[in-house]
């Protein structure tokens, strides 16, 4: 049994803004079932407070003339042990952990991220909390980079494994920040901390970690190449030999047709005939034409260049001329934000847009819709494709990073293989996405083979304990490289 503390900058139910967040709020669960003694380590954010009901103080310290408290409680609906790092000057503010109300970055993100790796070090280290030190520290995108690195400047530490969940947000400050973090001189070099004269957290745990993970095996080649890597794919290289892609999971008891409280109508992969219940209900309750019989695609995604916007808005004028219907869920960057409302409103017939989040909503989108679109320009895992297989809703993606590595596309060869399970895209434009939805609409059109493909989609197993397994032979490959 390894003890692992797993730090993370949110973690669903508690804090969401993204995939990370169901991850960790996943992972260290389906880890606790393999008998792993698993801390979860968290920012106390005043959304994380105010659902926490039993919690008690472990260790109250500073950190840059800054009062930090540990505070224990549970992460819910588990049994993983959540700790969680109050410090009010870093983390209880209004608006998300990373922005404020209207997006804008935090101007103080690479302090009270280092005060959150300060705790996690200290409690690694077995400073904080006596009774309990791990062998394995799993740290999770930048928020989490300095641990590694400063982990490493130890000669009795415990085993660190990184995961990348997106190279592209790599936390980059100025110089003058690492000396306003007052961070070791020693981590400030060009195989450190360096990034081109700036102070990159990523590099902490690209450079320093044991072993580092990507969260899908075609993602961990891609960014190995220049268009994926973001300037850090020599570094990447230098540490091919420890580094791994290990495939998301996804919660299968909370992404389940067959229970979920969110849905109109349950249904599995047998009762396939109840699915289209979902889709008038949402009809309805959007006030989209009534009719079981169109094809409703639908869209759950932050509004982003990253998530296909740009391909989404070339091609929406030409598929609004079809008889089908789409259902858009998200929030992002402001224009893509107005051009789809945009949109909406003058194809009220065929587009609904809802700017935002609602976690009921994205489940009755999923169970709904006949198609899910995802064509992604690049996409480390993608969670959404995974829970659109799983409710039988057949996606159409680029053949990109996790997308290219759980989306089998419906050619002839892969129907008669009886594998095919979605529609891949031959390129990443406007037309290639344009071809792909029309080849779906097509085989949409012929029921037996439709339903032989949500079969596929539906059979398919994303839960999370594969996965598991591959992440604790790491953490014992870790833990032998640094005893």
């Amino acid at each position: 049994m390894n003890k692992i503390l797993y730090i993370s900058s949110e973690a669903f139910p508690l804090i969401k803004t993204g995939g990370l967040a169901d991850v960790a709020g996943s992972l260290p669960v389906a880890l606790l079932k393999h008998s792993q003694d698993v801390r979860l380590l968290l920012p106390a954010y005043p959304e994380v407070l105010k659902q926490i009901k039993k919690n008690k103080v472990l260790a109250k310290t500073r950190y840059h003339n800054q009062p930090v408290k540990i505070i224990e409680t549970r992460l819910p609906g588990s049994r993983v042990t959540v700790w969680l790092v109050d410090c009010p000057a870093a983390f209880n503010r209004p608006g998300g952990p990373y922005t404020d109300h209207h997006g804008r970055e935090w101007d103080d993100n690479a302090l009270r991220f280092a005060i959150f790796c300060y705790a996690a070090v200290d409690i690694a280290l077995n400073k904080l909390l006596p009774n309990w030190q791990p062998d394995v520290v799993h740290c999770n995108d930048w928020q989490s980079g300095l641990v590694p690195a400063l982990l490493s400047l130890h000669a009795k530490r415990p085993a660190t494994v990184f995961t990348i969940h997106n190279l592209a947000y790599q936390g980059l400050f100025n110089k003058q920040t690492f000396l306003d973090l007052k961070l070791p001189d020693a981590l400030w070099h060009l195989d450190g901390l360096e990034f081109y004269d700036q102070l990159s957290f990523i590099k902490g745990g690209l450079a320093y970690a044991d072993k580092i993970t990507a969260v899908s095996p075609n993602y961990a080649k891609e960014i190995l190449q220049p268009e994926y890597s973001y300037g850090l794919g020599g570094l990447l290289k230098y540490r091919k030999k420890d580094l791994s892609g290990i495939l998301n999971g996804i919660d299968e008891k909370y992404w389940n047709p067959g229970t979920d409280h969110y849905l109109q109508q349950k249904y599995n992969r047998h009762s396939l005939n109840k699915k289209p219940l979902n889709k008038t209900a949402l009809q309805q309750e959007l006030a989209l034409p009534i009719d079981p019989t169109i094809p409703l695609i639908g869209m759950v995604s932050r509004l982003v260049e990253q998530k296909g916007l740009e391909i989404i808005l070339d091609y929406l004028p030409t598929m609004l001329t079809l008889p089908v219907q789409f259902v858009i869920l998200g929030t992002g960057e402001s224009h893509y934000e107005l051009l789809l409302s945009n949109e909406a409103s003058r194809h009220p017939d065929k587009l609904h847009v809802t700017i935002g989040y609602d976690e009921a909503l994205a489940h009755r989108i999923e169970a709904a819709s006949d198609m899910y679109l995802m064509p992604s320009i690049f996409e480390p895992c993608g969670l959404n494709q995974l829970y659109s297989l799983r409710y039988g809703t057949l996606p159409i993606v680029t053949p990109v990073g996790g997308l290219a590595d759980t989306v089998i596309d419906a050619s002839e060869k892969n129907i008669a293989y009886g594998t095919a399970n979605g529609f891949v895209l031959k390129g990443k434009d406007s037309a290639a996405l344009l071809a792909a939805t029309k080849r779906a609409l097509t085989m949409y059109q012929q029921p037996e083979q439709w339903r032989q493909l949500q079969h596929n989609a539906m059979s398919g197993d994303f839960s999370w304990q594969t996965s598991a397994k591959h992440y604790i032979d790491l953490y014992q490959q870790a833990v032998k490289a640094v005893s």
